[in-house]
């Protein structure tokens, strides 16, 4: 069974963005960015991946992406509608209607989504943001990859943003970099 990944860079108080959803204070450089690129390059937006040298390059974990409509409102800002056309898309949406047909846009009951995208061949799925999806898809939620940035910004978008339910999750692996970026790895208790 496919599982979901809540894959996703976050501030060391726990924020995914600041409170206008601007996310350029969690740095993508160095060598952080390098083992990004080899280790989670399916993560690339598509009209990047040229630029890094990633068009050819297969994917490691994942080949769908679900994301709120705050975290895929930048990429319409500057007219992309379809930000991962390298991945199945998801976007989760009361408000929003058709983009691309490249997307699908998904009003109602997104755990019932990926109950059934879990059920389909295929590899991981991505949960790219944001915290209010990610609170409703807590119960469905396999893993975590948490980029956490040395930095505390006191008030934001957090990593989940709904109702007070304590959820375990275990530390399964964890790379430090010289800059204080740690990317942790967690799996469902």
């Amino acid at each position: 069974m496919r599982k979901l990944t809540y894959y996703v860079a976050a501030s060391l108080d726990g924020y995914i963005a600041a409170p206008d959803g601007s996310c350029d204070f969690l740095p993508f450089e160095g060598e952080v960015r390098e083992a990004i690129l080899a280790e989670y390059p399916e993560t690339i937006p598509t009209h990047a991946r040229g630029p890094f040298g990633l068009t050819a390059t297969p994917h490691r974990h994942f080949d769908t992406v679900i994301m709120g409509r705050g975290t895929y409102e930048p990429a319409l800002e500057i007219g992309i509608t379809s930000p991962y056309a390298h991945l199945e898309q998801y976007i989760v949406s009361r408000t929003l209607t058709s983009t691309d047909p490249a997307v699908e846009i998904v009003a109602d009951d997104p755990a019932a989504l990926v109950r059934d995208l879990k059920t389909r061949d295929g590899m991981g799925i991505w949960l790219a943001g944001g915290g209010k999806l990610a609170a409703a898809l807590r119960d469905e939620i396999d893993e975590l990859v948490i980029k956490r940035n040395p930095v505390v910004i006191g008030t934001g978008i957090p990593l989940f943003d709904g109702p007070f339910a304590p959820t375990g999750f275990l530390p399964t692996a964890c790379r430090d970099f010289e800059s204080g970026v740690s990317i942790v790895t967690y799996a469902r208790k």
